[in-house]
Formats: structure tokens, C-alpha cells, sequence
């Protein structure tokens, strides 16, 4: 250990930090109840360890060992202090050394991830399934996406789920959860929804688009424009969940994520058809503080997650149905 010599910090004229280094020595002493015991435990001379017990005693204001016929006897202000110096110092010695592997069987915590729509509706099922399978004692806490600001991650917020901003604050870790690709989705009965859409079909039918601030112009009319086509939105949906509702009483197209079709898809009766447009992939990541970086339980939690999103994009490869 390091002298740790200075006042603690408010305490302007209090005595300097005790020397942290006594601790072993007086650890060892308490339980042996023999300078020589003590020196051999910590590998030092018994003259070495007699003048750390002259200085344990300056420091303590008690004898500690008092002579007993041939040997060492406890005072009992040594006795009181054993049980207290045994504590503090496996403490310090938790304190500095790297976490331990936890017992999942046995954690008890709750997280607080932030989401969009989407990542709740195709994680959210499944990670709540692992979650009770690997961790009963964990709880989840899944807040919706809002005004989102990267330095949540530093206070209330343990997990950034969805597409994140390209740059994000020095202290903030991220990892990749996948890439996905849009689909459209369609009321299973829908006169249009039992064959492959062309460019121009697709264009001609009405768009439901999902954005959270009314906006209708996306790279969906940048690549239909490239075609001399254009598309009629019919309406704006706030959530991918809305949109797929809205389809169900319209013969109208809704462009979700291809994750988010398939879960929807096993819900309602929708059908499931691919863009027939050279799309962009959006990619998912999750994002947190480094605070939380090395923690195991957190450690866990972004495995878990990284788990459920390869599953969930398996699963959605094969989405495509029509009808």
C-alpha cells in the first residue's frame, strides 16, 4: 500500500491519515499474538515487525501485546480491536483487487436501459426471457427514447440501446449490436400483399412512416427519385408498434425494421415483403459509461443483450412472407 499521509479533505485541523501500511502488521499481531508469528506471516524480521508494533502502539495508545510468563498476551483493547481490523482489512483488500466472477443465480440488481421502439419490441421479449433464465434477481428498467443526451449515461441511465450519435463523449464506451435492414409491412389480406412489389408498385401504394417529429422525406424518396418515382405518405407514426397497427385497417405499406416485422409479424396478421430499393443498413449499438466498464454484473448485461440482438437478427433473415 501507499503512505497515505494527508488531512481528509473538510476536516481542516484534523490529525494526518493514519499509515494504512500498519494494517497487515497489526492484522497479523492481533490474530497471532506473536511478534515473531506476525513477522513470519508477512515474510519480515521479528526485529522489524517488534519496531512496527512500537509504532502501532504510538499510533493506537495501548500496549496491544503485553508480556505473559514466556510469552504474549492480548490486552483487551486489542481483543475489542481484532474483529474490526480483520473486516477493514479484507475490505481493502476487495477494494483493490479486480471484481470477482459473479453468481448470476444469486445477483440482485436493476438496470436502467434506455430504447427506442423498435430495440423494445424485438429485444425487449427475449432479454426478459434470459434475464429470468440466468438472473432472477436482476431487474430491468426500460425507458423510452426521448431527447436523448449521451451524458444521461454518467447519472440515471446504465444502458444506450438503438442507433447512437457517430460521436460520443470521451468517457462513453459503445460496442456494434448488429446491422439491420428495412422491410415493409401489410395486412396479410391486403390485395397486394401475396407477391413480390416492384419499384412502381411499391411508389404507387400509400406509405405509413414511422419518425418521432412528423418528417415525411427519408432515402426512401431519395432512391424512388433516382427511379422518376415518388410516393404518397399516407401518415406518420409516432412508433413502429403504431405503424404496424395502422397497416391492419389500411392498404397501406409501413418500412420497419426487418427484426421488428418478424415480431409483429407472430403477433398480427401481417405480411412481411422486402423493399424492392437499394437501402441503407442501420446499425445498432449499445453505449455506456466507463464507470460501469469493468463492473461484472454490467459486463453481463451487454453480453446478454449482444446475445439476444444476434438472435433476433437470425431469426429475421428469413422474414419475407407474403401471405
Amino acid at each position: 500500500m501507499q503512505h497515505l499521509r494527508s488531512t481528509p479533505s473538510g476536516a481542516a485541523g484534523a490529525a494526518p491519515f493514519p499509515d494504512m501500511n500498519l494494517l497487515p502488521a497489526l492484522d497479523a499481531l492481533l490474530r497471532t499474538g506473536s511478534v515473531a508469528g506476525a513477522a513470519a506471516e508477512l515474510s519480515v524480521s521479528p526485529s522489524a515487525m517488534s519496531r512496527t508494533l512500537g509504532r502501532l502502539r504510538r499510533v493506537v495508545g495501548d500496549p496491544l501485546l503485553a508480556p505473559s510468563g514466556r510469552g504474549l498476551t492480548l490486552t483487551p483493547r486489542a481483543r475489542e480491536m481484532r474483529p474490526g481490523v480483520q473486516a477493514a482489512l479484507a475490505s481493502a483488500v476487495a477494494a483493490l483487487n479486480p471484481p470477482r466472477d459473479i453468481e448470476l443465480s444469486t445477483l440482485q440488481r436493476e438496470f436502467r436501459i434506455r430504447v427506442n421502439d423498435g430495440v423494445a419490441m424485438s429485444l425487449g421479449a427475449p432479454l426478459l426471457e434470459l434475464t429470468a433464465r440466468e438472473a432472477p434477481g436482476v431487474r430491468l428498467r426500460l425507458l423510452p427514447e426521448g431527447d436523448e443526451d449521451p451524458a444521461d449515461l454518467r447519472t440515471h441511465v446504465d444502458l444506450d440501446v438503438g442507433e447512437l450519435p457517430q460521436r460520443l463523449p470521451h468517457d462513453v464506451r459503445s460496442s456494434t449490436l448488429r446491422a439491420h435492414r428495412y422491410v415493409a409491412v401489410a395486412r396479410a389480406d391486403a390485395p397486394f400483399a401475396r407477391g413480390p412489389l416492384t419499384a412502381a408498385r411499391f411508389a404507387g401504394l400509400p406509405h405509413i412512416t414511422v419518425t418521432r417529429r412528423g418528417r415525411t422525406h427519408s432515402v426512401v424518396d431519395e432512391r424512388l427519385a433516382g427511379l422518376g418515382l415518388s410516393r404518397d405518405v399516407l401518415a406518420t407514426a409516432p412508433t413502429y408498434g403504431a405503424a404496424c397497427f395502422f397497416v391492419l385497417r389500411t392498404d397501406a405499406l409501413a418500412l420497419v425494421p426487418s427484426e421488428v416485422a418478424a415480431e409483429a409479424s407472430r403477433a398480427m396478421p401481417l405480411a412481411v415483403l422486402e423493399i424492392p430499393l437499394d437501402l441503407p443498413e442501420a446499425t445498432s449499438a449499445q453505449a455506456w459509461h466507463v464507470r460501469l466498464d469493468a463492473d461484472p454484473a454490467h459486463r453481463w448485461l451487454r453480453s446478454a443483450l449482444a446475445r439476444v440482438a444476434g438472435e433476433a437478427g437470425h431469426a429475421a433473415d428469413g422474414t419475407p412472407t407474403n401471405g
